[in-house]
C-alpha cells in the first residue's frame, strides 16, 4: 500500500468524485442499516454517503489514508477482517478486492456480514477478476465497474 501512502494529501483530487458517485449508485441498490462496513474506504470521502443511513466503520491498510476521515476506522486488510462474525449488517467495498487475494477477501466479508445482510461490492471491469465468483450477486453495470449486490449472505465456500 505504499502507493497509496505515497498519493495520500491527493486522494481525494484524484478519485474522489468518483468514488462519490459509485457510492450513490451503490445506494439504489440497497438499503443501508445497522453497522456498515467500507473496506478500502481510502480517505473515507465515499463512506460519508452510507453515514446518513447507519453507523459506518472504515477499514483500509493505509493509515496515511484513513488519518482523513473523522469516522470510525480500523487499519486493516480485507483478506484479515478484525472483526467477530456476523459483526456488521451491510458491507461494501468500492473497487478495491482486485488488489487482494480476492477468494480470501470474499471468504472474509461472508465471515462478518449477518445472515440478513447486504454486500455490495464494485470491481473494475477492466481488471483479471474471476466473475464467477459472483455468480449468485445481482450484476450491475455502472460503467467502468460492475456492481455486484447481494441482498442476503449466500453460503459459498471460496
Amino acid at each position: 500500500m505504499k502507493y497509496y501512502d505515497k498519493i495520500a494529501s491527493g486522494y481525494d483530487e484524484l478519485y474522489g468524485r468518483e468514488q462519490v458517485e459509485k457510492a450513490k449508485k451503490i445506494l439504489k441498490y440497497i438499503k443501508p442499516r445497522g453497522v456498515l462496513l467500507d473496506i478500502g474506504t481510502g480517505t473515507g470521502i465515499a463512506t460519508k454517503e452510507f453515514e446518513k443511513y447507519c453507523k459506518c466503520i472504515a477499514l483500509d491498510p493505509s493509515k496515511k489514508l484513513l488519518e482523513q476521515y473523522n469516522g470510525e476506522k480500523v487499519v486493516g486488510k480485507a483478506e484479515d477482517i478484525p472483526f467477530s462474525d456476523g459483526y456488521f449488517d451491510v458491507v461494501v467495498s468500492l473497487t478495491v478486492l482486485h488488489h487482494t487475494n480476492i477468494k480470501k477477501a470474499l471468504k472474509e466479508i461472508f465471515r462478518v456480514v449477518k445472515k440478513d445482510g447486504q454486500i455490495a461490492i464494485t470491481i473494475l471491469k477492466k481488471s483479471n477478476v474471476d466473475l464467477s465468483l459472483f455468480k449468485d450477486f445481482k450484476k450491475i453495470d455502472i460503467g467502468k465497474d460492475w456492481l455486484f449486490v447481494s441482498s442476503n449472505r449466500i453460503n459459498q465456500t471460496y
